[in-house]
């Protein structure tokens, strides 16, 4: 169905950014200017908040189509793209998980979205996610790599490849016996450890769990 892929969501938005001569520098260059500075790793506020399995921002300037017959067209203003592959709610919408970036990185939602037409801000939850549905593109041609498993789920499997591969490493030459031993204890321990915590992952910057590309 449009939108998902297993499990994981596939959430595109685009906002229009506002256009006022006055604005020195132009709010598109503020945006840009924002988004250079944020982090593309775990503190990320996109990796903060939960559910998100990665994120990415770019600004738009025009999209020119020319039909049949030839007539040059343009976007009305430039807008901000918000693409994010994320864990959708229990009811199988997004409701939650906007209302989770609102929660864990309003100041940078605000900071960035308040150059967009019609922002309400992040502080009225359900302004925000109303705002952030109405500018909701469908995602008609989703893959997800990771499609059935949650953010944590994902996480807990990094952290268990990671185990088994140090285990790998250093247990060459061990005897039978006291392998079996050492290994059933790292099962233990892996069944008792909690489960990673939000951006815990470390990963690249073109593929990144909350980064961000402008």
């Amino acid at each position: 169905m449009p939108n998902n892929s297993g499990k994981v969501y596939g959430l595109t938005i685009l906002s229009p950014i506002l256009n006022d001569d006055e604005a020195s520098p132009s709010h598109d260059l503020q945006i840009r200017s924002y988004l250079a500075g944020l982090s593309t790793g775990r503190e990320s506020p996109f990796a903060q908040a939960p559910g998100t399995h990665l994120a990415r921002l770019v600004v738009m300037d025009d999209v020119i189509f020319v039909g049949a017959p030839a007539v040059e067209e343009h976007l009305n203003s430039k807008y901000l793209i918000f693409e994010s592959n994320c864990d959708p709610g229990p009811d199988g919408t997004i409701d939650s998980y906007l209302q989770g970036l609102a929660e864990y990185a309003g100041a940078h939602l605000d900071a960035i979205w308040s150059h967009c037409v019609g922002y309400p801000g992040a502080s009225d939850r359900a302004a925000f996610v109303r705002y952030m549905k109405a500018c909701q593109l469908e995602t008609t041609f989703f893959f997800a790599a990771v499609n059935d498993k949650s953010v944590p789920e994902t996480l807990r499997a990094l952290q268990t490849q990671k185990a088994v591969a140090d285990f790998v490493e250093t247990h060459q030459g061990m005897q039978p016996g006291q392998l079996r031993a050492e290994f059933l204890q790292l099962v233990a321990t892996l069944d008792a450890a909690p489960m990673p915590a939000v951006a815990s992952a470390t990963v690249s910057r073109e593929m990144k769990i909350g980064g961000r590309n402008e």
